[in-house]
């Protein structure tokens, strides 16, 4: 685990949020903050409300009660357009890459709503992070890999200029070996400044990279601190670790 970065306040701070699918409330007021150049996880096991999380936060659909403010400024309730050009970007669960789209395409794609000016040289970018790209430059996405669908959705993310990344189970269906470059990956992305809300099941490998975590169970924080003194507390590795 990197060393945790100096910073005042928080890039995002959520407060007693509450959300769901109307009339079922799935989040029962928790609250969540990331701090500028933070990797901060989010562990739940299926079910436990993570994704309502993330779409909460992204715009795809509004709380039910609460507060969400990036940067200083109360965003709650607005609309995804207008949180994804202001920094706040999410890479879905399951890479939803557009399949009969070219990788360069999708990767263009991202710099819809932020990053327009910056696209060339985001492009640049994103290929020599992720080189396996530009081999496949004119293959439709549909036909990559599990692996380089994963890739080509971060890289989709990254070319939005993100000032926060939210990564939504960015190892599921990943073979062993990629699951190790993947969680590496992710610390390189935060060592160059960029902050991470990690929200995975994969509770050994996201608590060391992370700064700090959060366990969500049953719409409610349950656990929250340090990644390296909840990776010794007893409640998390008996429900996660099986000891």
């Amino acid at each position: 685990m990197a060393p945790r970065p100096d910073w005042v306040g928080s890039m995002l701070d959520v407060a007693g949020l509450r959300a769901g699918y109307a009339p079922v409330e799935i989040l029962h007021g928790i609250d969540v903050s990331v701090g500028a150049g933070e990797i901060v996880a989010l562990l739940g096991s299926n079910g436990a409300g993570k994704s309502t999380l993330n779409n909460t936060l992204s715009g795809l659909q509004r709380p039910f009660a609460g507060r969400v403010t990036f940067d200083g400024t109360d965003i709650t309730g607005w609309p995804s357009a207008r949180i994804v050009a202001r920094g706040l970007v999410q890479v879905p669960e399951g890479r939803r890459v557009f399949p009969n789209l070219s990788v360069r395409d999708n990767l263009e794609l991202g710099s819809y709503r932020r990053g327009g000016s910056g696209r060339t040289g985001n492009l640049e970018r994103v290929v020599a992070i992720f080189p396996r790209l530009k081999e496949r430059w004119h293959q439709l996405a549909g036909t990559l890999s599990g692996g380089e669908q994963q890739m080509l959705a971060i890289g989709r993310g990254l070319m939005s200029e993100p000032r926060l990344l939210i990564l939504d189970e960015p190892s599921l269906g990943l073979s062993p070996l990629l699951v190790e470059d993947m969680f590496t990956l992710i610390g390189r992305l935060n060592a160059d400044g960029l902050a991470i809300l990690l929200v995975e099941q994969n509770v050994v490998q996201s608590l060391a990279i992370a700064h700090r975590a959060y366990v969500l169970e049953n719409g409610l924080i349950t656990l929250a601190g340090k990644a390296s003194e909840l990776a010794d507390a007893p409640a998390l590795r008996k429900s996660y670790l099986g000891q």
